[in-house]
């Protein structure tokens, strides 16, 4: 994870001290969030350190919305830890198979590849699983109009990011 516990915890707490509500992706996509709120996601493959993180997110009454890629390499424990996030109320949504770029993607292998290879499966894995999967995210918010135009064929809503770190010239994700 790049973020501290203490971090995660002042937004947790700061979003307590001012009413806001907890929303999920899924709350936005089935039109469940009405009111002030706050939607806080997490991505990739964290799921030990986020299943650790519960009793903080319980004690602020804190829903989640965890994208997740890698999913085929889990180990059953850590699908377990995923359920187990999931049965606490978070949103568990698709974020592909490889933490593939989606613009370079395209360009090497083509659209139907990306959706065949990354897309499709990240989703479809989930729902078998039991997930309802309502919103697709971009690894590192790397998206076009194709892309986007593709993907709202599989799912609702889609998560792209944008960055704005003066003095950064790389992408504050990991990979």
């Amino acid at each position: 994870m790049t973020l501290a516990w203490d971090t995660i915890e002042a937004v947790l707490a700061g979003a307590q001290q001012r009413g806001l509500a907890f929303y999920t992706y899924a709350d936005l996509a089935h039109g469940a969030a009405h009111g002030p709120g706050i939607l806080l996601s997490f991505d990739d493959e964290w799921v030990d350190e986020w299943w650790h993180g519960r009793s903080l997110f319980d004690q602020y009454g804190a829903r989640l919305t965890f994208f997740i890629a890698y999913y085929p390499k889990f180990t059953d424990d850590e699908k377990a830890k995923l359920h187990d996030l999931a049965n606490d109320g978070h949103a568990i949504e698709a974020h592909t198979i490889t933490h593939a770029r989606a613009p370079s993607y395209v360009e090497a292998r083509g659209l139907r590849a990306y959706l065949d290879d990354e897309v499709v499966p990240s989703i479809d894995l989930l729902r078998a699983d039991g997930y309802d999967v309502t919103t697709f995210a971009y690894p590192f918010g790397a998206r076009t109009g194709e892309t986007d135009h593709a993907i709202l064929q599989y799912v609702p809503e889609i998560r792209s990011v944008a960055f704005t770190y003066s003095g950064i010239d790389d992408s504050p994700c990991p990979y």
